[in-house]
């Protein structure tokens, strides 16, 4: 769930090792690779461990991210610490264009190309899919699971989709599994199609669009029947100049922008409560394009 702009080229998530914070050694990078969730993450399709009878582990209550550095990574918004797992292990040379993550904490990584892969959040270990390109001449641009009902835990994958190839128009599709079949669900109101958007949702059915290209960037809540945005949100506490991305958790919005830093920065809107922003981290040291969380995540801020 999360989308990138970086000087009209598309790129991929990042994020450091356990514990560290940004700030505490100058200008950022990317620290060594410390160990994923302990004694293993999720491979692909493995069951999880369960909390209060859903499918949720530690793995999947987390943001993950990449960057223009290719490496993936995990986000505790908690603890603001960020966590390397490693390179990004597609067989393939186009960049990362946007991510979501389901209930197993598996990511869905769409590439540059259209393609479509599955990565694994333990080792960032990669396989394709066989995601057919061009399907309805919509080109994927972002990506989001929410689930179909509060509380529920089946769920739905939702894109933001735009001409395949001029690259224009907006609107929401849902990919349908496992066929990965390409549904068209409906246009953005209130002058929302023109802008590129990503995807974040939540466990009680909810789906967001971050419509990052318009001036000031705008937060919406979509129909995930019409696709109607009838109360977007101006996000004037937003800098999307160079790169974006977002994700929600905990009640929130997490907004991982670039401006004039050498990294990221890392905002957090209340959402939940005053709708204030926050800099939560001034500047990560890499360049965060695509960001994802699955349905697990917290609905409300921790106490």
């Amino acid at each position: 769930m999360r989308a990138f702009l970086l000087l009209g080229c598309v790129a991929c998530l990042g994020c450091a090792t356990a514990g560290e914070r940004f700030g505490d050694g100058g200008g950022g990078g990317v620290a060594d690779a410390a160990p994923p969730f302990g004694d293993g993450g999720p491979a692909f399709g493995d069951a999880m461990a369960t909390d209060a009878g859903e499918a949720c582990s530690q793995a999947a209550t987390l943001v993950y991210a990449i960057a223009t550095d290719g490496v993936l990574r995990s986000f505790d918004p908690a603890t603001l610490a960020f966590t390397t797992i490693g390179p990004l292990g597609c067989n393939t040379t186009a960049l990362p264009n946007s991510m979501a993550v389901d209930r197993t904490a598996t990511a869905w990584v769409n590439m540059a190309d259209g393609s479509l892969w599955k990565v694994s959040t333990r080792d960032a270990s990669c396989e394709a899919t066989s995601y057919q390109l061009g399907q309805l001449d919509r080109r994927i641009r972002g990506m989001g699971f929410a689930t179909d009902s509060a509380q529920g835990t089946a769920e739905s994958l939702y894109a933001c989709t735009t001409d395949f190839v001029k690259h224009t128009g907006g609107g929401l599709a849902k990919i349908n599994l496992p066929s990965l079949t390409l549904t068209l669900v409906g246009d953005y109101t209130n002058a929302l199609g023109g802008s590129e958007c990503e995807l974040t949702g939540t466990g009680d059915a909810r789906l967001f669009g971050f419509f990052a290209t318009l001036s000031p960037p705008k937060l919406a809540e979509i129909d995930e029947r019409t696709a109607a945005t009838p109360s977007p949100i101006p996000l004037g506490g937003v800098n999307t100049t160079l790169s974006y991305a977002f994700s929600f958790w905990g009640g929130d919005f997490w907004f991982y922008t670039q401006g004039s830093g050498v990294g990221s920065t890392v905002t957090r809107y209340k959402y939940a409560t005053d709708r204030s922003y926050e800099t939560a981290i001034q500047d990560t040291g890499f360049t965060i394009v695509g960001a994802g969380v699955s349905t697990c995540a917290p609905l409300t801020p921790p106490k």
